[in-house]
């Protein structure tokens, strides 16, 4: 897979980097800066954004973990390596 891609925003050159982005808990009680999450990143336009399968594993995890145990802010490995309270999402119906 190339590094480089266009960008979904404004069709310039992107490439595959990492950022920080804000997530609202799945229960809706507040947000948490997720440190160093996959990101596209544009060299054009400047917009940063997650791809459609980053943002549906960040989804995932955050409804399928103990929220407690998420502070106000967590590194992307981190959050990805919490322990899961069930295997998968079972109200995805999407696939």
């Amino acid at each position: 897979m190339s590094n480089e891609s266009a960008c979904e925003w404004c069709g310039g050159k992107a490439a595959a980097g990492s950022g920080m982005v804000y997530w609202e808990l799945p229960d809706g009680t507040r947000a948490i800066e997720i440190k160093n999450a996959p990101a596209i990143i544009c060299s054009e336009c400047g917009m940063i954004y997650q791809t459609d399968m980053v943002t549906k594993e960040i989804e995932d995890q955050l409804f399928l973990v103990d929220m407690k145990k998420i502070n106000s802010s967590i590194e992307y490995k981190e959050l990805m390596e919490l322990p899961r309270l069930l295997k998968r999402n079972y109200f995805d119906f999407s696939s």
